[in-house]
Parts: C-alpha cells; structure tokens; sequence
C-alpha cells in the first residue's frame, strides 16, 4: 500500500469509528502530518477530552495515553504501540514516591506529567515543562518533593526560594545533549539563538537564550525577528517549526536528540490500531479518581 493510500484509509477508518488522531510534537512527520491534534502530551489530552469523538488514538507514550484515559473515561483510548513506554517516567514507581513521603511527612508532592497514573495518584499536584514555575510557587509550603525529572526541578529551582528534595530522574533524550554540544554551535552560528527544553542538563539550560516548553518553542520561533535557531530538544519539533517558519533556518543541536519510543508508531501501526480497536489504555478507575485530582489542582491555578 502507497503512502498516499496509508492516509487515507486512515482518515477513512478515523471518520467510520468517530476518533480524534493525537499526536505529540515528537512523532514521525508522517504521523504529525495527518493528525488531526498535534502538540505537548498534557495539552493532547485536554483537546481531546473537548470533542466528541468516542475514540482516542494518541500516538505517543503510554502514560500520555494514560492522560487521556483519566480525562476521557467514557471514550476508548487506543495506543498504537503498546510498548511505547517512557524511560523517565519508569525511574519512578508509586511504591517508591509512597517511601520518599515517609521521609518527608507534610512535605508536597510536584509530580511532572510525564509519569505512570499510578505515581500521579499519590502526588498532590502535577505540572507541565510550561507552567512548573506557576504551580510551585502557588504552594504555600516551604518545602517540596519533586518527581520525577531531576533537570526540570532544578531549573525550575531557579525561580523559587523553596527547598526541593528531588528525585534522580531524568529524560535520556534530553540527557544526551551536553554544553559542548551546545557550545560549538553558539561558536558555528553566531547569529543563531539557542533554545532548549528545560529536561536538559542544567549547564545547557544556563547557555539557551530562551528555556521553554516544546509548545513554547513555536511560539518563540514564529514571534521572534531572529532568522536561525539551534533546537535543543526532540528531532520531532522540527517538522512543525519548519513547516510554520520556511524561511528560518533551524539546527539540531545534537544528533542524539531522537526519542526511539516517540518514533515507534508508524502509519501502518495506526491503521492497524483502528481496524482492531486495540491496544486500549484504561486507568482502573480507583487510581483514575486520584491522578484526576493531581491534574484538577494544577489545572485550577490561575494563570499570570
């Protein structure tokens, strides 16, 4: 079957079983290109959760899919490839967190989306890469607990006089991406701004122009008067920003930043998926009520 061909039985089927295609900002351009969603994991969820569509194909992770079972019970999620999994979010079990509280009686949970439900379940409040500042500065407590990315917490320590007690998690992705990576570039390009995602190293966050969210990267990218970009975070991204900014020119800033889980899913996974109506991911429904609350109080907090 041709590419073209792909597509459109794709499309075809999505319609027939009345499903929304999410896909993160990570995936094959393939996949992006026919999604009818495309953006950061949390942000996939929540969309979804607006329409009316009675199935969810996430192509992403699981524990995105996980998201999207907690906010969407009544519709069927479906995970092209199930053993899509998270590396980060798998460094961290709710067994574990459950012991780390027994150190720190009191003392708050900030738990990154990119985690199981079951880790979500017995967290406080979640946050995203884009508003982690926001909700750890709306805690009244002096302390904190932060799981599971070592990087994001640290960077976010910048920006709070809090104590953090963080957990040693963190993205190999990301990880990958060392100064000298960053360094040589900056010395390459010096018309070129370098922005990085806040999972990176703390060295490399502290040379990035600008540190934000994968969606805060288009933004930034489309508003921004410079005409070249050095891209610290996932290849994935480049698709769109390329796609939305022809005439800038936007350099990866090392050839490590591939996520082979983000690249599982392919097109032919996706029909698969929709012909068979499986793999479902389903949040039991008594870890669902406690990970919903988790993501109900960082949803509730204002924004600036």
């Amino acid at each position: 079957m041709s590419l073209e061909d792909l597509k459109l039985e794709i499309r075809s089927l999505l319609k027939e079983r009345n499903a929304v295609l999410l896909a993160h900002n990570y995936m094959r351009d393939e996949v992006q290109e026919i999604a009818d969603i495309t953006g950061d994991s949390l942000a996939l969820s929540l969309e979804a959760a607006k329409t009316d569509a009675d199935v969810i194909v996430f192509c992403g992770v699981h524990f995105m899919a996980e998201s999207a079972s907690i906010l969407s019970p009544d519709k069927t999620v479906l995970l092209p490839r199930l053993d899509a999994g998270c590396p980060m979010a798998d460094m961290v079990t709710s067994d574990e967190l459950l012991l780390l509280k027994e150190k720190h009686p009191g003392v708050p949970v900030v738990t990154y989306v990119n985690s199981s439900a079951d880790v979500k379940a017995v967290s406080d409040i979640c946050c995203t890469s884009a508003n982690a500042v926001r909700v750890v500065n709306s805690l009244p407590e002096r302390q904190l607990i932060f799981v599971p990315d070592r990087n994001l917490g640290r960077y976010v320590a910048r920006f709070s006089d809090k104590t953090f007690h963080f957990w040693e998690g963190f993205c190999p992705t990301h990880e990958r991406l060392k100064a000298d990576d960053a360094l040589r570039l900056k010395a390459e390009y010096p018309d070129a701004l370098f922005i990085c995602h806040p999972e990176c190293r703390p060295e490399v966050s502290a040379l990035a122009d600008h540190v934000c969210s994968t969606s805060g990267m288009y933004d930034f990218c489309r508003k921004s008067t410079a005409m070249r970009f050095i891209i610290g975070t996932e290849a994935g991204i480049l698709y769109r920003l390329r796609r939305e900014n022809p005439d800038k020119e936007f350099i990866l800033a090392s050839p490590g930043l591939i996520c082979p889980n983000m690249k599982l899913a392919s097109l032919e996974d996706i029909l698969d998926s929709l012909k068979s109506m499986m793999p479902v991911v389903k949040v039991p429904e008594e870890i669902r009520v406690l990970a919903k609350k988790a993501l109900d109080r960082m949803l509730a907090i204002p924004r600036d």
